[in-house]
């Protein structure tokens, strides 16, 4: 079957937020008929309360269309808690798990189209995202070995011929405009994804929309932000992921201010891998 995945990110609700066109994008929803809504993190913009009540709110909405799933990123996190503590992170997302449920990365299944597993990438100050750069602190990401492993396990329960979809915050591949990327320790993230059994990646961060291909065998998804803080001035937009038996299609529905709506623009696609088939046993 045809699956169609809304993929949304760097939402930014509080200052930075761009209303009109998070409204547009409510009303927008409905008449493009997703099978599932992926929101791929920073749904804030200091982890305040009336930040994720909007937050909320949004995604009650968003429900009425299709089935979500959230994941928090950098902005989410309120990493001032325990800063320098390696250990107990359980308060840096106490916030974000009172609005949004306990489970930090949730699964969904999309029945006869794709199981779409996630991944935490935002840790506050850690060990694994620590550069030489003091604005990387609580900003870059890192993909530790414990969580491909886990989404390697829900790939591999999941039935054959299913697409097999990651969401996390972070972006994989190195931003066009910022030259840079999301994640510390970027090359081993990526050949954990790939060792995954990974066929889609849904991330955002870097406020700039892409679509490529890791390894000629992951199409990777950038979406871009709904804030003020669309890299490079261009309009902000959101991703719309089609995954059908031979191709993934990723089309960037950009913001049009003198229609006050989002317009389908340019679409990326990219033959899909098939799936290893066993060879048939032979009594002996």
């Amino acid at each position: 079957m045809t699956v169609q995945i809304a993929h949304i990110g760097d939402i930014h609700f509080g200052g930075l937020a761009d209303i009109p066109v998070i409204e547009a994008l409510e009303r927008a929803l409905p008449d493009l008929r997703p099978d599932a809504i992926a929101i791929a993190g920073d749904m804030s913009q200091r982890a305040r309360h009336g930040e994720f009540q909007r937050g909320r709110a949004f995604i009650n909405l968003a429900r009425e269309t299709a089935p979500v799933l959230v994941i928090p990123g950098n902005h989410d996190v309120q990493w001032w808690r325990r800063p320098f503590i390696p250990f107990g992170k359980e308060a840096v997302y106490q916030k974000y798990r009172l609005y949004f449920g306990d489970e930090l990365t949730p699964t969904l299944t999309i029945p006869g189209g794709a199981v779409i597993a996630s991944a935490l990438t935002a840790h506050g100050v850690a060990w694994g995202s620590l550069t030489a750069r003091l604005r990387d602190i609580a900003v870059k990401g890192h993909l530790p070995k414990r969580e491909t492993e886990r989404v390697q396990s829900v790939f591999a329960r999941a039935e054959p011929g299913l697409a097999r979809v990651l969401v996390m915050h972070h972006n994989l591949m190195r931003g066009q405009l910022s030259q840079r990327m999301g994640l510390a320790r970027w090359k081993t993230a990526q050949r954990r994804v790939v060792a995954a059994g990974t066929d889609v990646v849904l991330c955002c961060h870097d406020h700039q929309e892409g679509a490529e291909q890791l390894d000629g065998k992951v199409v990777v998804s950038t979406a871009s932000t709904l804030s003020s803080r669309a890299r490079g001035k261009r309009p902000v937009s959101f991703n719309v992921i089609t995954i059908d038996p031979s191709a993934i299609q990723v089309t960037f529905f950009r913001w049009d201010a003198g229609r006050r709506r989002f317009q389908p623009s340019d679409t990326a696609a990219f033959a899909r891998k098939k799936a290893p088939t066993l060879e048939p046993q032979v009594a002996q």
